[in-house]
């Protein structure tokens, strides 16, 4: 390989908690395919919040990968639960910086790589990638799978003020800014008028078709639904009462079977790892619907893919606070050729991005009214066979293969 890229990425196996994980990993895999090389630059495994094995044998062999000392100031520079708010500056990560540039001068002096990338929602990667492009000299890819500042978030006057510097240094010193939705991308254009349009960047997030391949369940949208058994709706993943609140769901529920217009032995609903389920059980107890909707622990990937493929349909909650984002999950449903009740703000990227396949199953998250009403739509073309679904040209575009060409293709325009 005559081509390398550094990738600093603070979620790399043995990390678990976040999607995010996916695209660095996919990365890593597909690139060497358009002659580039990876290493990766991470953190040693304690400093994160919670470990898993199910990746690490997706990581490739003869990948050169870094990994250096880091503290979460939160757990480990705490008395009490009390620590040093600089030590948590721009995250709670900010020590990984100190061991980080040190061996990522090395892994340049030694491998010579020709570009830099990083990716957030940790800002310390970027405070990294950006200090060894400023020694180095090196273009650098800043990846922003979530805005650093949003218009009401962070609420911390510290943490907004170092985030928006370091986002504003960024946008300065990168090369280029890949963001994963459009409003996203608009959004930073809006905001840095003054920097040119080709310094921002979209390549989405997606899924990837290996992980679908090893699976014992091979679903798919020709497989005949089976009537005589409950209708098997799934969510996996966190429904955060800000961002993704259920309560308007249950609601609905209670609604439509109350009212007649599903019938109650219609419908079974698996909501896993949704967290807060003390609250949940407690919403879907008060509403007499225990015997309809399960809260699951989590799972592994691939038993959550094979879950997903096994539903009849999927299930997508997402608030009007989360409009500039799409969950991961989404691109595996559209692999997964399943049909997707969405539960969305409409002005959202979620909205979109499903309205632009031909899937319009959806409902507005907050008013159970219309999610009662697009639930028995939905559960009536389940049975008749006809819930849209995406077409098989939009799954193949969103492969993370073809992802990683995307990426590949920016790397060449940069070096």
């Amino acid at each position: 390989m005559s081509k390398r890229v550094l990738m600093v990425a603070f979620q790399f196996p043995p990390f678990q908690g976040s999607s995010g994980i996916q695209r660095t990993l996919s990365y890593c895999r597909y690139l060497p395919e358009s002659d580039w090389q990876p290493l990766v630059l991470a953190p040693k495994a304690r400093a994160y919040p919670r470990l898993s094995d199910d990746l690490l044998g997706k990581v490739p062999q003869d990948l050169v990968v870094k990994k250096t000392f880091a503290l979460d100031a939160t757990r480990d520079l705490s008395i009490a639960g009390r620590y040093l708010r600089w030590s948590a500056i721009p995250d709670q990560w900010a020590s990984w910086w100190f061991s980080a540039v040190p061996a990522g001068l090395r892994m340049i002096k030694q491998y010579r790589p020709q570009a830099i990338w990083s990716t957030y929602p940790t800002s310390s990667a970027h405070m990294i990638a950006m200090t060894l492009q400023r020694i180095s000299g090196l273009p650098w890819v800043a990846d922003f799978r979530d805005p650093m500042v949003y218009e009401s978030f962070p609420t911390e006057p510290l943490t907004r003020r170092s985030r928006s510097w370091l986002e504003r240094k960024s946008l300065q010193h990168c090369a280029r800014a890949v963001f994963v939705t459009p409003s996203a991308q608009a959004l930073y254009r809006e905001r840095y008028p003054h920097l040119p349009d080709s310094r921002f960047a979209l390549i989405s997030n997606g899924y990837d078709e290996e992980s679908f391949s090893s699976l014992s369940v091979s679903g798919s949208a020709d497989m005949p639904t089976d009537f005589s058994k409950p209708l098997l709706l799934v969510h996996s993943g966190l429904l955060e009462q800000e961002d993704r609140d259920p309560e308007p769901f249950f609601t609905a529920l209670e609604r439509v079977f109350e009212q007649g217009r599903i019938p109650r032995g219609k419908l079974k609903i698996i909501l896993r790892a949704s967290g807060s389920e003390s609250l949940y059980h407690e919403l879907i107890n008060a509403r007499g619907l225990s015997d309809v909707v399960a809260l699951e622990p989590r799972c592994s990937y691939q038993q959550a893919l094979e879950e997903m493929l096994s539903a009849d349909g999927l299930l997508v909650f997402q608030g009007a606070s989360c409009n500039r984002q799409i969950p991961g999950k989404i691109y595996e449903y559209i692999r997964a050729r399943k049909p997707i009740l969405s539960l969305v703000d409409m002005h959202g990227d979620t909205a979109q991005l499903l309205g632009a396949l031909g899937i319009d199953t959806h409902a507005r998250i907050d008013d159970a009214g219309d999610i009662a009403a697009a639930l028995e739509r939905f559960v009536a073309l389940l049975g008749q066979g006809q819930a849209p679904v995406a077409g098989e040209e939009d799954v193949l575009r969103y492969s993370r293969h073809h992802k990683a060409v995307e990426l590949a293709r920016l790397l060449d325009s940069i070096t």
